[in-house]
């Protein structure tokens, strides 16, 4: 059975930083989670759940338009792992981040994380 916990959220101030980290479980999909594109996305109250950063199994990786130059993600296939770092943090960034494969499987979902960005 395969989990993704998402962890790393919180409470931080405009302009600070985190990093978020999703650990993928379950003894097939750990064995070929370097085959995988993963993303994360997020959803913000009383919208859709978008992607906002996905990474290939090469390494390549593609941002959304809002938060290009702020997030960055990165995969440690050896931990089945992946991340994404977030500085210079809007309140507009304030939503549930998840992590999933790219496109996601929708079984896949897990509780994900909260960030909340606010004075």
């Amino acid at each position: 059975q395969v989990q993704l916990v998402e962890s790393g959220g919180g409470l931080v101030q405009p302009g600070g930083s985190l990093r978020l980290s999703c650990a993928a479980s379950g003894l097939i999909f750990r064995s070929i989670f370097s085959m995988y594109s993963m993303g994360w996305y997020r959803q913000a109250p009383g919208k859709q759940r978008e992607l906002v950063a996905s990474i290939t199994s090469g390494g390549r990786t593609n941002y959304a338009d809002s938060v290009k130059g702020r997030f960055t993600i990165s995969r440690d296939n050896a931990k089945n792992s992946v991340y994404l770092q977030m500085n210079s943090l809007k309140p507009e960034d304030t939503a549930v981040y998840y992590c999933n494969a790219d496109p996601p499987y929708p079984q896949h979902w897990g509780q994900g994380t909260q960030v909340t960005v606010s004075s």
